[in-house]
């Protein structure tokens, strides 16, 4: 009967129960990652398959376009030059397109900052640049105030007790 026995047997019941459970889940995963890892594969191997496909298309339509070009009366070469300077000019501007991209990012700036955040005083005041003084003007009549050296907001309560530590 349950209530005769004793919490310690009912405690490794429950470590064995939680256990098997953990096991049992851990299975399902294997099994479920390992069928969709074979899907993923198959749909890799078919897009790639399409991509050669659209490829080798890609190539017998530029043919077509240069002999098109011929049937109009240009030259043979310069009907394969023209398309030629076409996909040059097509790669081009893909590659100012993505570098343009590339360009704009920002090198994960606020998680960096965020995690120096994170860091201690000590650590925090190691890691912070030198300050640049401001560049002066010959026409300003006042001196440039000197940089602040005081302590950061993060600082100012460092000293502090936490709340769950002083109960």
């Amino acid at each position: 009967m349950p209530e005769d026995e004793s919490l310690g047997a009912l405690v490794a019941q429950a470590s064995h129960h939680i256990s098997t459970l953990v096991r049992s889940e851990i299975e399902l995963a294997k099994a479920e990652l390992k069928f969709d890892a074979k899907r993923v594969g198959m749909a890799a191997g078919l897009f790639g398959a399409a991509a050669f496909i659209g490829h080798l298309c890609l190539i017998l339509a530029s043919f077509a376009i240069a002999y098109a070009l011929v049937a109009v009366g240009l030259a043979t070469w310069l009907a394969f030059t023209i398309v030629t300077v076409f996909y040059l000019l097509m790669a081009g501007l893909l590659v100012l397109v993505g570098y343009r991209r590339l360009k704009g990012l920002t090198g994960m700036k606020r998680t960096r900052r965020s995690l120096r955040g994170l860091a201690g005083p000590e650590e925090a005041e190691e890691e912070l640049p030198e300050r640049i003084p401001a560049p002066t003007t010959p026409r300003s009549e006042a001196p440039a105030p000197p940089p602040y050296t005081g302590p950061t907001a993060g600082q100012v309560g460092a000293h502090r007790e936490s709340v769950s530590d002083a109960g």
